[in-house]
Order: structure tokens, then sequence, then C-alpha cells
């Protein structure tokens, strides 16, 4: 491809709405342009970039036995009625209607259409296992979009849905998927760990998330490397306390802390460390308020909280009313001693002593408290994230603390969708039988953006070599100054096109600074300099992307090079 008819603009400035580096480089390099909020059109060499994704996983998804179909984007409103994810999904959901007043939506993802097509498709087990899958373009009306095709509102997804008789098909068939996808993102070249995860909005009884590792991400990943276990954040589990609680060595005494609402102020004011403080959370409950109690340095678990028996779902903080009523003080004094509510004490509250809690009174503070004595031992449950150094659940090393981009997600529904839809097939004794289904998702758009932040350096992207969108820049140095330059970069061109070759030849009047920033900047992995003196002297420079420095090559050695490097 020559550079000159590619119609390919770069940026010298990091555009103003681009807050995430791969934001900021997929517009500079001219992968994308933004339309309006959350919507990008995917310019010609972001979407090579994009097509080499999509072609490794439908391989591999076809490679695991998946069938590929393709199901309508807008979808009827009746089925997402029928399924009570209507007003369920909320307003992530884009609705529309058409002349006749029908209602529909963008499709955010396919449960309900593909289980439609199951209990019209399918009548007997001999039909199963079945796979099929998709490469779809999904909209979810996000309320803030941002960082780029990270989050955006409209955007490529692979989708994939299994179908089995029974439970132990389903762990087949999942299994399957977990392996395709392992291979996805090995071939892809990208550092990932498989963390187990909740179901979310889509439900089931298992899933896993595919995180490509990255200092950017928004998910915290909890991972032991002594036994390979991962889990994100929100489902990893914390456990009581190891050995004995220290023996009280203070007195409780109420002591006057004005203005300390929170646990800087608190631990400023009493010069105490943090791990000696309990804090104490209000919720919402299915009958009344209820109270949370952690250590003043660790982070309530939502997704955990609201799995305790009367704990209202989604988890709800208590307004400042109910805070009155059960406290009687204003929030940011509230303790355990005294209020007529349901109490939860996390885990690692079980062997503090002598710390200092709310008073449930203005401006004051209990301090040398402990538990038997002024707190009545209590059981206790597991309330916050985990954090570096908790023990591995499985019992080997301790846990570590990294930050992941999810871009792929598994999931065991089981019967949850079939038996709304009344998806059946006949069993082996001739009886109705509920489709055990899986549902397997990949966010195509979101691994472009995953890969640059995992590769990058100061001057720009660093492609591996699956995901290039040419495989080797060729830039002669002032080509337009020299007619035997010129004869000799364009045969050069040919001969790697000839060989298989994906070439980008930069054949513009630009000075060579703009060739080299321009070529570091869109990332090629191989890059050929051919110039009069190398010319003269039959060498071309060569300068692999993650290089700091260039060398020369006779001829020969560089194609053969680039011929023998695995780059084709």
């Amino acid at each position: 491809m020559l550079y000159s008819q590619f119609g390919l603009t770069t940026l010298k400035e990091i555009p103003a709405e681009a807050e995430l580096l791969s934001h900021q480089l997929m517009l500079r390099a001219g992968l994308i342009r933004r339309l309006s909020s959350g919507l990008f059109t995917w310019m010609p060499l972001g979407l090579r970039v994009l097509r080499k994704v999509e072609a490794i996983v439908r391989e591999e998804m076809n490679r695991a036995g998946a069938l590929e179909l393709l199901m309508p984007a807008v979808q009827p409103a009746e089925l997402w009625q029928e399924s009570g994810r209507w007003e369920e999904y909320g307003p992530l959901l884009l609705r529309m209607s058409d002349r006749a007043g029908r209602e529909f939506c963008f499709g955010p993802t396919h449960e309900e259409v593909i289980t439609d097509i199951a209990r019209r498709e399918l009548r007997s087990y001999k039909q199963l296992p079945l796979n099929w899958y998709q490469v779809q373009t999904k909209f979810r009306d996000e309320i803030r979009p941002r960082f780029g095709v990270m989050r955006a509102r409209e955007f490529i997804m692979k989708d994939a849905y299994s179908f089995d008789i029974d439970a132990a098909g389903l762990d087949v068939s999942y299994q399957k998927m977990h392996a395709a996808y392992t291979r996805i993102f090995e071939r892809l070249e990208l550092k990932f760990r498989v963390v187990d995860a909740d179901s979310g909005e889509i439900g089931g009884s298992r899933s896993q998330e595919f995180h490509v590792l990255a200092d950017s991400g928004e998910d915290a990943i909890a991972y032991s490397d002594a036994d390979n276990y991962a889990a994100n954040v929100e489902t990893a589990a914390t456990f009581p306390a190891r050995g004995e609680r220290p023996a009280a060595t203070a007195e409780m005494q109420k002591v006057s802390t004005p203005g300390a609402r929170t646990m800087a102020d608190l631990c400023k004011f009493l010069s105490v460390d943090v791990e000696k403080t309990l804090k104490t959370l209000i919720v919402e409950g299915t009958e009344g308020p209820i109270a949370l109690i952690l250590r003043g340095d660790h982070e309530l678990n939502t997704v955990k909280a609201q799995k305790m028996p009367g704990v209202a779902s989604p988890l709800t903080m208590s307004d400042h009313a109910t805070i009155r009523s059960v406290t009687g003080c204003e929030p940011g004094f509230a303790g355990p001693i005294g209020i007529e509510i349901p109490v939860y004490f996390d885990h690692a509250t079980a062997n503090m002593a002598d710390f200092v809690i709310g008073a449930n009174e203005a401006d004051m503070h209990y301090t040398g408290v402990n538990f038997g004595r002024d707190i009545p031992n209590s059981e206790t449950v597991d309330l916050r994230n985990v954090v570096a150094g908790d023990p591995a659940p499985g019992g080997s090393g301790t846990l570590s603390i990294a930050r992941g981009i999810e871009v792929g997600h598994i999931f065991q529904l089981g019967t949850k969708y079939s038996k709304t839809f009344g998806a059946t097939v006949l069993n082996k004794e001739g009886k109705k039988q509920a489709l055990e289904m899986g549902c397997y998702g990949i966010g195509i758009t979101r691994i472009v953006a995953a890969s640059i932040e995992q590769n990058h350096d100061d001057n720009g992207i660093i492609w591996p070599d699956p995901l290039t969108p040419f495989d080797v820049v060729l830039i002669p140095i002032n080509m337009h100054r020299s007619g035997d330059l010129r004869t000799a970069a364009e045969a050069l061109y040919q001969e790697l096109t000839e060989a298989g070759l994906d070439v980008l030849f930069d054949d513009r009047n630009a000075r060579p600074g703009v060739q080299f920033a321009d070529a570091e900047l869109i990332g090629i992995p191989h890059r050929l300099v051919i110039s009069d003196r190398g010319l003269a002297a039959g060498e071309l420079e060569y300068r692999h992307r993650r290089d700091t420095e260039s060398r020369n090559l006779k001829r020969e050695e560089a194609l053969a090079l680039l011929t023998g490097s695995g780059v084709k």
C-alpha cells in the first residue's frame, strides 16, 4: 500500500477529549475518528487491525465447533418483555418505535433472540450439543461514554450461545469455550488472566472474565502465582481471621473528636493507625436498616454485601434521616454499641483489640474497645474487598492485586432463559426438558484498545505481530530527489509484496523525521529504510519497533530476515 494513496492522517498533538492512552494513540495514529459521544468511525488503518482480531476469533470459534450466524441488531420489545429485562435493563437499553408504533431496542446482547431461535429450531436431544455465534454490532446507552472504544456506546462483539441437554453437557461446552478463549488471547500475544467473576445482569450460576493486564485497567484483579488462582476483586473471598485475638490492654473511654467525620480526620486527631479503627455503614435492608462493620482501612464489597440475608439488593446506603433515627446522630459517628438493628461484622474485625469506634453521638468516639467485654462476640462474614497480602483461597501463597481490562466473559446460564421462553427438547425418554445454556462474549473493538494499553512506548503503538495493520513499513529517504533511489525503493516494495508481506510504502515527499515519527506512532513491527548512501553500499537500515537501535543489513539479509521471521 502506498502511503500517498492510503488517506492516513496522523496528529501531533494529543486530542483534548482523550483521557486514556489507548484513546489518545488511536486518534493520533488515525485508527478511529469520533462521530459523537461514544460513537466512532473505524478508519482504514484501524479497520485492518479490527479485521485481524475478528479473523483470529472466528478461526478459534470454528475450531471449537461453533457455528456462525448473524442475528438482527434491532430486536422487538416483546422478547425483552418476555424475559423481564425490558425494564430491568434500564437506561442502558436504547429503545425505539417503528412507524406502526411497535417498540424495539438496539440490542446490547442477544440472549432473548438466540433463545427464541432455539425454541423454534431445536426439537430433540439428538440436535445437541450446539453452539451458535456471531460477530455483531451492539449498543449500550452508557451514561458516560469514555476512554474511546474502551467504553463506547456502539461496539463490535463476538457473542456465542451453547445449548446442551443437561448440566454435564453444559460444563463440557463451557470448558471448550474456556479453551478457545485462552487460545485466542495467546494468539493475540496479550498478557491476560482468567478470573472468577459475578454474573451481573446477564445472570447464571458461574462466570469467568478474561482480563488483559494493564495499569490503566478499570477492574482490580486478585491473583496468586503460587496456585494460579485469579478472581475479580468483587468475587475474591476473604476468610475468618487466623490465630488468637490479642488480649485487651486498654479501658473503653468516650472521647471528644470534634469534626472527625472521616477515617483520615479521626486517625490524625487521635494519633492512631487506621488498622485500629472500625467503621459502621448503615445500609437499607428488606425489613429495615442494617449495620455493616469493617476495619477502617478496608473497602466494602457491594456484591458480597447485598447477598447477606436481609440486605436489600441492589445495595443502597441509608439516607441521613435513617442514620439519625438509628444512631441518634449525624453520619460520621455511627458505631455498633447501643444500636438496635441487625449487625454484620467483617472477618477482619474478629482479631482486633483496643480499637476505636463511633459513639453514636456527634463529635464523639469510643477508644479502647474490645470484643467480649464491650461488644458481644459475634460470627463474622465476608464483607470486604480483598487486599494485597491476604491469604489465597487455595491455601498457597498470598494475593497480589493487578489492574485488568475485561475483554471476554463466559457464563453458565443454565435454564435461566430456556425456562422463561419455553425452550425445550425431547430427551431420551421422550419428555420435554429445558435446554441448558451457556453464553460467551468477546469485545472485539475493546481488544484493539487493550492491546495498545499493553503495547506502547513514548513514541506510539507497538503492535504484536498478529495485530499489526502492516508487516513492514518501507521508508525511502528523499526519494523525490533521486531517480535511482526511487527505482530501487519501488523494486524493493514489489519484491517484499510478492514475498507475501503486507507493506506500507511511505512514498510521501516528507522530511525523514516526519516519516520516522509516523512509523513509530503507527507501530508497524518492522521498518526498512533505504537511502542513496545505503544503496551505494548495498545495504538497508533495519529496526524492529521494540528495538532502540537500527542496524545495517545487506539487502539479501534484510529480505531473509523478514521472509523467514515468521512475519508471514
